[in-house]
């Protein structure tokens, strides 16, 4: 039986055609623009914002309320593999992430972000949907590492989701394999970067871009 070669396709197709980006396309997870606030507190600081002088009580109320949500950020931990240690090197006495308000905490139902470190089975990825879901809004999660970012060097393999977009909204992508505690600090300040953002225009900031 004759094995043949490959025959190259030149000119390379464009990055659209890629079957990879195609699925990250087709099967990314993203979040809802409505979903910081509910529509009854809506409702109710509009209806104070148009009273003669509510526009002063909002104003400082929006300012507190923003310098609460972005120096108080509460994450529940999600180690999975390596990272996790990484991570757990970030909340330690060297780097002491305390001094930004974050404190790790083991209840889902207390925190506002969820940290995903590390490779995430199709065996798992209920689980973390699950505690994702009993988080309270607003939430925010951030991907660490590049297992969590797109599968890792476990992509191709029948048992791990390419990437944890795939099960829930991503805010902020920490590349690195492992990435230092340097770059998941960065990566929070971008996150409280974004937290600031939405109080200021009322619009979800755009995700950082997706790296391995």
């Amino acid at each position: 039986m004759e094995v043949k070669a490959p025959i190259p396709q030149i000119p390379a197709p464009v990055w659209t055609e890629f079957k990879d980006l195609q699925e990250y396309e087709k099967l990314r997870q993203e979040r809802p623009e409505n979903d910081k606030h509910s529509e009854l507190f809506e409702r109710a600081t509009e209806g104070l914002f148009h009273f003669p002088g509510g526009f002063v009580v909002t104003a400082a109320a929006d300012a507190f309320l923003n310098w609460a949500r972005k120096s108080s950020v509460w994450p529940v931990t999600f180690g999975l593999a390596c990272c996790a240690i990484e991570m757990m090197a970030t909340f330690a006495s060297r780097f002491d992430v305390e001094r930004l308000g974050m404190v790790p905490w083991a209840s889902p139902r207390h925190s506002d972000l969820m940290v995903v470190s590390g490779t995430v089975t199709i065996k798992m990825a209920p689980m973390l949907k699950r505690i994702y879901d009993q988080m309270p809004d607003p939430k925010w999660a951030v991907s660490m590492g590049s297992c969590a970012n797109s599968g890792g060097p476990f992509r191709h393999g029948y048992h791990v989701v390419k990437g944890v977009d795939r099960v829930i909204p991503v805010d902020v992508y920490v590349p690195g394999c492992p990435p230092p505690p340097e770059s998941l600090l960065n990566g929070l300040l971008l996150l409280q970067d974004q937290i600031g953002h939405f109080k200021q225009t009322g619009k979800k900031a755009a995700p950082t871009p997706k790296t391995d």
